[in-house]
């Protein structure tokens, strides 16, 4: 596809969140974390806020706007 002079590839790579055969990345994240649903993600825009050490800190549902994490973000960097 061309537009505005640009290539884009656009390749439509499905990963499983929950299940059996989820994402090694989507298992850590449920085994470290849990939410309103225990430790199944709902949607794959639940957002995690990690630490340095690579520590899940916090989880947020979907519907939580980037900006509303702000503060949270803000406070794990002061650390």
């Amino acid at each position: 596809m061309i537009a505005f002079g640009l290539f884009i590839l656009w390749i439509d790579i499905k990963i499983k969140v929950n299940g059996p055969t989820a994402h090694p990345l989507y298992i850590f994240l449920q085994e470290h974390s849990s939410g309103i649903f225990g430790n199944a993600i709902k949607w794959n825009f639940t957002k995690f806020l990690i630490d340095a050490e690579g520590n899940v800190v916090k989880r947020f549902a979907p519907t939580i706007s980037p900006a509303k994490i702000k503060r949270d973000i803000e406070k794990l960097i002061q650390k």
